[in-house]
Order: structure tokens, then C-alpha cells, then sequence
């Protein structure tokens, strides 16, 4: 099998592009001829999974699941000069989360606002944009219920409003392994080889096909996890002073298999069944300096990976 494995990687990622081509244009579509649905918060729920499109545009455009934010987005509409959100109602319902401004239908990231750079007193919080059509991404990590999603201007005038949702809502995060099968594992199936092989292929590559929407302001370390092995984390202590550390294990179908937040610096997590992979994202905290992440494979053998994770210095 393993002669197999990098023809049927070349394979896989062939397929991938494909996939998220043809599935991101019926996406597309589906948004431009449902206006309705373009000017209301759609929050990532159970409810949401329901609709046939929605796990495969997840598989293709956002793939590695964030099982830790409450996930939120809005559009796509047009705009002439600005949007503006209302900064009470993000800054009440966490402590830390992050917006960011898409365009459409390319989805390139154009701009964000994030907790931890927001010192504002002001009720409205203003975003300046050149004429276009645009859609917004909202994530809540440590949330402090209620949670509401923000009311949002455009050039002035009412484009959505609040929406409160449960804290609970992300529970279906924990049986997205239920939807494994043939085509999910056919997507991603080259992710873990292109991982093993990363040194060759070059991280950049490697960063755009693991990370195609990474969040700006928030720090990933990534790599593969054999079958059989646990993720042993050796965190300094300020980076936990300083950082959210959320971690979660995938399958090779990129589906999450185990998550959670990293509150010590000693951190075992639970064995892989299978080959997959792991994220750890790290989100600043609104108190916390800034630091340089550096982190490296201190030790690995078939049942463990241990890795140490570093502040280098203040930015």
C-alpha cells in the first residue's frame, strides 16, 4: 500500500481541486439567487448541516473544522463605501473573537477586526471599503453568554440584525465523524501525505492546502499524527498566559475525531485510532503580548509525538 500512497495523493488532490471548484460555483449560485438568506446571520449549527450542500462546501472551502469557535457568516451584498457592526454586542458576547471581511465571490481575506486589537469606546465601529460585493465571517471563542450575533450597516443603512444563539450549539461538532465516508476520505486523503512529505514540498504550498481560510491574528501548528500515537504538548508557561491554545485531532477525511482547549503546559491528548492530523490554533488574548511562536518535534516513536512549544520573543 504504501508504493500506492503517493499516486492515489496526486490523485486525491486532483480531486479536491475539482470538487471545490465545481461545488464552490453551485455554492455561489445558491447565495446569488437566495437574497433573503444573504442579509441573515447563518450560524454553523445542526440545523445547518441539514441542507445537502452544506458539508461539502465546508469540506472543500474551510476544511479543517474549528470545533471551538461559534462560527457565524453574513452575505454576500454589496457595498458602496462601508460597513459598520455594533462593538457592544461583540465585545459582551466573548472575550476573544475575530471578524473578517471577505470578497465575493473569490473569498480573499480584505480586512478583519479582532478582540484583542479593539480598544474602542465607541458603539458603531466603522470599516472603510472600496465599491463591492463582500461577505463576513464571525467567530466567538470563550464565549460569555447570551451570545448575539451583531446587528450590521451598510453604508449606513440596516443589513442584518442580532441573533442570539445557544451556547450548546456547537455540539454537533461531536459527531461530525459519523459523516465519514469514501468521498471525504477521496478529498483529503493527500493531506496527510503531503504532511509527511513537507520538507519537500516546500511550507508554503503546505500552509495553502492545510490552511486555505486560516484566520488572521491566530497562530497554527500542524503536522501529521500516525495511527497509534498521542499528541504529548510541552507548552511554556507564557504562551498560556498570553494565548487561547485550542487543539483538535482529524481523521484523514479531515473530519475532527477529539478537540479541546490547552489550559496546562503538560497536555497528553487521546491516541489516534487511525493516520491523521492535528491543529493547534492559538487566539491572543485581549490582556496578553504579542509573542513569536516557534515550536518543534522534540521527541517521536510509534506511540507518542511530543512537541515543545516556545515564545522566541515580544513583537
Amino acid at each position: 500500500m504504501k508504493y500506492l500512497e503517493i499516486p492515489l495523493a496526486v490523485l486525491s488532490f486532483l480531486f479536491y481541486k475539482g470538487m471545490k471548484f465545481l461545488i464552490g460555483n453551485l455554492y455561489t449560485l445558491y447565495l446569488i439567487k437566495d437574497r433573503e438568506k444573504a442579509s441573515r446571520w447563518r450560524i454553523l449549527s445542526e440545523e445547518t448541516l441539514r441542507s445537502p450542500l452544506s458539508v461539502p462546501v465546508l469540506m472543500t472551502k474551510g476544511p479543517r473544522w474549528n470545533t471551538h469557535a461559534i462560527i457565524g457568516t453574513l452575505g454576500p451584498f454589496a457595498v458602496r463605501e462601508s460597513i459598520a457592526v455594533h462593538l457592544p454586542t461583540l465585545k459582551n458576547s466573548a472575550k476573544s473573537w475575530i471578524l473578517v471581511i471577505y470578497s465575493f465571490p473569490d473569498y480573499e481575506t480584505i480586512t478583519n477586526l479582532d478582540s484583542n486589537q479593539i480598544d474602542s469606546l465607541e458603539e458603531w465601529i466603522e470599516i472603510p471599503l472600496k465599491s463591492g460585493r463582500y461577505s463576513i465571517g464571525l467567530r466567538y471563542y470563550d464565549r460569555t453568554p447570551p451570545i448575539v450575533f451583531p446587528e450590521v450597516k451598510i453604508d449606513g443603512s440596516p443589513l442584518a440584525e442580532v441573533i442570539t444563539v445557544s451556547e450548546n450549539i456547537n455540539d454537533f461538532c461531536r459527531d461530525l465523524i459519523r459523516r465519514k465516508n469514501g468521498f471525504y476520505l477521496a478529498l483529503h486523503y493527500y493531506i496527510y501525505t503531503i504532511l509527511k512529505y513537507r520538507e519537500s514540498l516546500g511550507e508554503d504550498f503546505v500552509r495553502r492546502e492545510y490552511l486555505p481560510v486560516g484566520a488572521p491574528d491566530t497562530e497554527f501548528i500542524y503536522d501529521r499524527l500516525d495511527g497509534g500515537q498521542v499528541l504529548e504538548l510541552e507548552i511554556e508557561p507564557s504562551i498560556l498566559e498570553d494565548y487561547y491554545v485550542f487543539l483538535t485531532l482529524y481523521d484523514r477525511s479531515s473530519l475532527p475525531v477529539a478537540s479541546g482547549r490547552v489550559t496546562e503546559g503538560e497536555y497528553c491528548s487521546e491516541r489516534m485510532e487511525n493516520n491523521g492530523y492535528y491543529l493547534i490554533r492559538l487566539r491572543p488574548r485581549s490582556s496578553g503580548k504579542e509573542r513569536e511562536i516557534r515550536s518543534r518535534k522534540a521527541s517521536s516513536d510509534p506511540s507518542r509525538q511530543r512537541l515543545a512549544i516556545r515564545a522566541r520573543e515580544e513583537r
